[in-house]
């Protein structure tokens, strides 16, 4: 953030005059909420600490929050995205955005002490979001607060709610108030459904895309694996249900598709926001979701009741999904020890099916917190003895790897940095697992596949590591090694003794 010149107007409150003249986003946690609180922005970090509550520690560890909101947005078409932020801020989240395949230009108002702390940063966000509300390209504009315009109370709820048709969708999403991105996904996806649900409320709205006339649907909550909700569709059919469009959305007019399901289902329990909407607009809303054996049946018994499905029609779903489940857990036993833990919400659905194929899973971390729709998963693992910590640390979720010293440690990067580190195989959950499907009779085939042939390498991985003992450390350490090093016994005299003979021998050759 550049610092201004001018004088900061005498009605200015003092924390956040310090947050413009130098504090910015270094001053911490405690000193950004003060700030926020005294600029008007109490109510706003009251909501956002009651729907996403903190650990007994201050937060989990993880990317910026703002990340999370981010992708959802990027990831729609005909929706553009502004950020508010600090340019060290933005330019780190649009990195990162890219390096995900955005693929899309993100917007961005700089602004510095001046139009910080006399409102003038407000003015330019207007600005900015009028110049770019063109219908011919959006539908919507989403534009984000990041951490120190929330501290400094720009007021994002004064925008017009829409601009030529284009619909604006003003979120604040500071990493002091919103503890991981995965809830940061809600805050933009609860936000776009109470527009949409109003919109609906208020008259006819676009036809979503793909709709069948007559056809009750269930709606997804969660960001899935794309064959997911092909898999889950297939699941349903039976039911004589379909799959409305998932939320988050792709599409503004998929909302009003969402909406219009007979139940919601909270895949991903930590949506509150999104399943607040849902609850509003007189959806029911089941938790947990169709995975392994058991947790496929469970699932489709809560939805067929939630969705006035008869009794028969149930159990003919069950009898069609079931076998192919089972087939595909005995063809991939998981003989062995796993931990899993990470920050995406589906920790403990994975550990269901594990625990189904075979697997002992002694340990679950997540950064999410308990709600109402993990409460089955989280009973489920409890009574085949697994420990579930909510919004888990690194360091209990390598504690915990270090005292089960499992065949197989599924988890974050630098949990899986560590598990290596400790001769023990690991597998990064955000790459190896939520890029498989979950649910179904495919999420049993594939990840219980690729979990147990890792687990089958733990050995072998074991002896490499014991091959390469010592390697990589002291010495050998290479680039970073601090130390001093130290000459090997006898090494300058060889090398003297090596250079006199190669001069005694080029002497040799010119005689």
């Amino acid at each position: 953030m550049e610092q201004g010149t001018s004088p900061i107007p005498p009605s200015t409150p003092p924390e956040v005059a310090a947050l413009a003249t130098g504090g910015g986003c270094h001053g911490g946690r405690e000193t950004m909420e003060r700030a926020a609180r005294a600029a008007g922005k109490g109510e706003a970090l009251d909501r956002l600490a009651e729907l996403y509550p903190r650990g007994p520690h201050d937060q989990p560890q993880s990317m910026c929050p703002a990340f999370g909101s981010l992708r959802v947005g990027l990831r729609m078409r005909r929706v553009a995205t502004i950020l508010s932020g600090s340019a060290c801020c933005v330019y780190g989240l649009t990195f990162t955005s890219h390096f995900y395949g955005a693929r899309r230009t993100v917007g961005y108002v700089p602004f510095n002490s001046e139009t910080l702390v006399t409102g003038k940063l407000f003015e330019d966000i207007r600005e900015a979001v009028h110049r770019m509300a063109d219908p011919a390209q959006y539908d919507a504009i989403v534009v984000t607060n990041l951490c120190v315009p929330t501290a400094s109370g720009v007021p994002l709820d004064l925008l017009p709610k829409q601009i030529n048709g284009v619909r604006i969708v003003g979120i604040d999403v500071p990493g002091f108030g919103v503890p991981t991105h995965a809830e940061a996904k809600d805050v933009l996806a609860g936000a776009m459904l109470a527009y949409a649900r109003a919109e609906a409320e208020a008259g006819p709205v676009a036809r979503p895309r793909d709709l069948v006339e007559g056809e009750p649907t269930v709606a997804l909550i969660g960001e899935l694996f794309p064959a997911d909700p092909v898999g889950i569709g297939a699941l349903l059919a039976p039911l004589g249900l379909g799959v409305a469009p998932p939320t988050p959305a792709r599409e503004w007019r998929d909302l009003y598709g969402a909406l219009d399901c007979v139940v919601a289902a909270a895949l991903h329990p930590f949506y509150v926001s999104a399943v607040r909407e849902f609850r509003t607009a007189g959806r029911p809303v089941v938790g947990s979701g169709p995975v392994g054996r058991e947790g496929t049946a469970a699932w489709l018994e809560a939805v067929g009741r939630a969705a006035n499905v008869g009794a028969e029609a149930i159990d003919r779903a069950k009898a069609k999904a079931l076998p192919a489940i089972e087939g595909a857990l005995a063809a991939n036993p998981i003989r062995g020890t796993v931990t899993v833990s990470g920050y995406e919400g589906s920790e403990l659905l994975v550990a269901r099916l594990l625990i189904e194929a075979g697997a002992r899973v002694p340990y679950v971390g997540t950064a999410v917190p308990r709600t109402e729709w993990s409460e089955p998963d989280r009973e489920w693992l409890a009574a085949h003895g697994c420990h579930v910590q909510f919004r888990a640390s690194l360091e209990q979720d390598i504690a915990a790897m270090l005292e089960v010293r499992p065949d197989l440690a599924v988890g974050t990067t630098p949990l899986v940095q560590k598990a290596k580190e400790a001769a023990i195989p690991a597998l990064y959950f955000t790459n190896m697992v939520s890029a498989r499907p979950l649910f179904g009779p495919a999420g049993a085939g594939s990840l219980a596949g690729i979990v147990a042939a890792q687990v089958r390498q733990a050995d072998r991985f074991r002896r490499m590591v014991s091959f390469f003992d010592g390697v990589g450390s002291g010495q050998t350490a290479g680039y970073g090694f601090r130390d001093i090093p130290r000459e090997p016994p006898g090494f300058r005299e060889r090398m003297a003794r090596a250079r006199a003979a190669r001069a005694k021998a080029l002497e040799a050759v010119g005689s």
